[in-house]
């Protein structure tokens, strides 16, 4: 019986007695295979279409990037062989590597990455602003790409490089030329690992086979920069959403990998010899309150910042990691602790002494009258169900009716796509993690775009925010960002595109026989077993 199956059908206790009494799940003959266990399911493919996580991992074991972002942050070629610049930055010319294979076999193309940009560009919020300053993207011939802007724009290779989701992934013209907003389901990419679609099983497996036309540059692989040499026949994701049956198959050995174990059961396999736990991420992933702009109650500012004097950042941090040593930090802002646009700029919001009856009255002066507020809780996700169960008892104290809605993952994602009113299919808050490495500046944190529907999910508006974003852009110098990114924070305050909920420092856990785990986010080259 696979393993897949075997789970499927028993819970965690069972599985622990199963795997135990077992032998090993057979291996291809010399063929070096992985299991792992993702946060969530890989409910949607395309990486252009939703930011999760999950699929934003999946994209990198499939396509590649124009540059990559070495382990400094420093934005380095990837398939590009270089690029020039001429007319003082207004004019850059990229100019793609030798060799460049797609999965079906066909020359990878200068068209084929024009079209791929612009699709990225429609939905990321660095890529919007990347088209609004370009004049000219077109292929000049098989390998040459060539941008002509409006203005000198020194973050272009950023853009297209940054890890963020979504990310700049390269597809096939036929692919990349299709709506931005509706998925791609055929996954040809150029990357170090291959889709396998014939043995995806919906929320149970996802199965990645090694690329073996795949081009690597050299140098040294250093985060998404560099060659990544795929050392793993294959990638397995088994989709386990109890943490008990990932956890006793990871004793077990029956998984090799857990991508994001809970807190409460890292002691449990820290008593494995057998098992490493790590910080993969130093950023480490910032809890948010997310609320609809668009819809009512939370159209109304006034309501949207009562939340305030009674929100805990500790308390949502305690669900999720409880008193785990270094796992979560408060006082957190808009910038990710420790880098160089954070602030304690109006932070008295969220530091000073809490007072849920100031609170309870500013919801009574708000000017609201009981709507419900669509409150949606992904009940595969326990880090992000945590999340939902404080803010709906936060919520709900405070005097605001809340409509919880459990649903898995996956329908969440697709719930959130929703601009209309609640009556009709449409939500009103959820909360979520971001990577600190997406908010690190005002040019990569894509929760704080405020211009309105062509914002991400919530869809706020502020021509303030919007404002302070084109400043920090083109600001000639790190203090001038600083300065202006302070601002910032002090005016998304006032506006909240969204509620900062604190820092967790996720772990994770794999087999002692696994290696070559990097640093950062979850990728699979460099990574071998045995």
């Amino acid at each position: 019986m696979s393993l897949t199956r075997r789970m499927a059908l028993s819970g965690a206790s069972a599985f622990a007695a199963s795997a135990l009494a077992a032998p090993r799940l057979s291996r291809a003959q010399g063929a070096s295979v992985l299991r792992f266990v993702p946060q969530s399911d890989l409910a949607v493919l395309d990486p252009i279409l939703t930011a999760a996580y999950v699929t934003r991992n999946h994209g990198m074991l499939v396509f590649d990037t124009l540059y990559g972002m070495d382990a400094d942050f420093r934005i380095q070629p990837q398939m590009l062989a270089g690029h020039t610049t001429q007319a003082d930055g207004r004019v850059w010319t990229l100019t793609l590597r030798d060799g460049l294979l797609w999965h079906d076999g066909t020359q990878v193309l200068a068209r084929d990455c024009v079209a791929s940009i612009r699709r990225w560009g429609v939905r990321d919020a660095l890529g919007q602003t990347l088209l609004a300053l370009t004049d000219e993207l077109v292929a000049v011939d098989d390998k040459t790409i060539r941008f002509r802007l409006r203005q000198a724009f020194p973050l272009l290779p950023y853009a297209l490089g940054k890890p963020g989701s979504p990310a700049c992934f390269m597809m096939p013209e036929r692919l990349a030329a299709t709506d931005a907003f509706k998925p791609v389901t055929e996954m040809v990419g150029s990357g170090p690992f291959r889709f396998n679609a014939a043995e995806r099983m919906a929320g149970a497996r996802v199965v990645y086979d090694r690329n073996p036309a795949y081009v690597a540059r050299d140098g040294v692989s250093s985060f998404t920069a560099g060659p990544k040499h795929a050392y793993l026949d294959r990638v397995e994701w088994h989709v386990l959403p109890d943490p008990s049956t990932a956890a006793a198959a990871l004793r077990a050995g029956e998984v090799d990998w857990w991508e994001a174990p809970g807190f409460d059961l890292l002691p449990l396999l820290a008593r494995s010899q057998d098992i490493r736990i790590e910080i993969m991420d130093a950023t480490g992933f910032i809890g948010s309150m997310r609320m609809n702009h668009l819809q009512p109650p939370f159209s109304n500012p006034t309501l949207r910042r009562a939340v305030l004097p009674a929100l805990r950042q500790a308390d949502f941090m305690t669900a999720v990691a409880g008193d785990f040593p270094d796992g979560w930090r408060q006082h957190v802002g808009f910038f990710c602790p420790g880098t160089p646009m954070a602030s304690d700029a109006g932070m008295d919001v969220l530091t000073s002494p809490r007072d849920l009856d100031r609170a309870r009255r500013a919801v009574a002066e708000s000017g609201y009258s009981g709507e419900p507020a669509v409150l949606l809780a992904p009940s595969d996700f326990p880090n992000l169900k945590a999340l939902a169960d404080i803010g709906a008892d936060l919520l709900t104290r405070i005097g605001i009716k809340v409509d919880y809605q459990a649903l898995d993952w996956g329908s969440a994602l697709q719930r959130l796509a929703k601009t209309e009113p609640v009556e009709q299919g449409g939500w009103s808050v959820f909360h979520t993690f971001w990577s600190g490495l997406d908010q690190m500046n005002p040019a990569v944190n894509a929760s704080l775009r405020a211009n309105g529907r062509d914002a991400g999910r919530g869809w706020p508006t502020s021509a303030a925010l919007e404002g302070l974003r084109d400043r920090w852009l083109r600001a000639p110098d790190e203090a001038q960002q600083v300065s202006i990114a302070a601002e910032m924070q002090r005016q998304a305050f006032q506006d909240l595109p969204y509620i900062p909920l604190g820092q967790l420092m996720q772990r994770t856990a794999y087999r002692r026989d696994v290696t070559g785990v990097p640093e950062g986010f979850t990728a699979f080259w460099g990574v071998k077993r045995g």
